[in-house]
């Protein structure tokens, strides 16, 4: 091969290789270029147990993050478990209330999630698990994620670090629906927190008879304003 041709063929190369990179990096929204390379937010408990059991692990961990003694097993009965599943979205959010905390709502969108997780807020979720042939809804925590590798790292069944890539992970939430929520003190502001969604979910503590936290929900958000 004559040098001129192999010079050629690596500048070839080269170039394949840098569009191929600026287009994995144009493809990473702006809000998620913005954030820190990697975050693990290593203080959130973990329980292991089965995929079917995510529901009452994730909202055991996030209680025990916010000072609360309890596990999963003692969650089951209240998430009317088993049998209560397709209440279970609703049930995780009225059991948070009844604990005295703020139930969050986020976007449907990565940036928004990986954005309360740079801030040191734990995401609870729903996501499709499965094969080809048989798929179905858990529930799991966002613990972490690291943009150059682009993947996210979730507490979820048995496995404490269970990773998935952002593609694979946005198919799998937006499947079961997209949705996603901080359980938040209600002196806990969430990373560039929506007034409007705050305040309603503040209304909605107060309506689950937690006036009182309700109140200083309420009261947080007017400190940082």
């Amino acid at each position: 091969m004559s040098p001129v041709i192999s010079s050629f063929r690596s500048l070839v190369l080269a170039a394949s290789c840098l569009v191929a990179l600026v287009g994995c990096a144009g493809s990473v929204s702006p809000q998620i270029q913005r954030l820190p390379e990697r975050v693990e937010l290593n203080s959130v408990p973990f329980y292991r147990g089965e995929m079917y059991q995510g529901a009452p692990q994730s909202l055991a961990a996030l209680l025990t993050l916010q000072g609360t003694v309890i596990t999963p097993g003692l969650l089951e009965k209240p998430l009317h478990l088993p049998g209560g599943e397709p209440r279970l979205q609703q049930n995780l959010q009225t059991l948070a209330r009844e604990y005295g905390l703020v139930v969050y709502p986020l976007d449907s969108e990565l940036g928004a999630l990986l954005e309360q997780v740079a801030a040191g807020y734990p995401v609870l979720l729903r996501y499709t698990e499965g094969s080809a042939f048989w798929s179905g809804p858990r529930y799991a925590i966002l613990a972490g994620y690291n943009r150059q590798k682009r993947t996210v790292l979730l507490r979820s069944g048995m496995n404490r670090r269970s990773l998935m890539s952002f593609s694979a992970f946005e198919s799998a939430f937006k499947g079961a629906g997209g949705w996603a929520v901080l359980v938040q003190q209600p002196t806990q502001l969430p990373a560039n927190v929506d007034s409007q969604r705050w305040l309603k979910a503040a209304g909605e503590l107060g309506g689950s008879g937690q006036e009182q936290a309700a109140a200083r929900a309420t009261k947080a958000l007017g400190n940082a304003h």
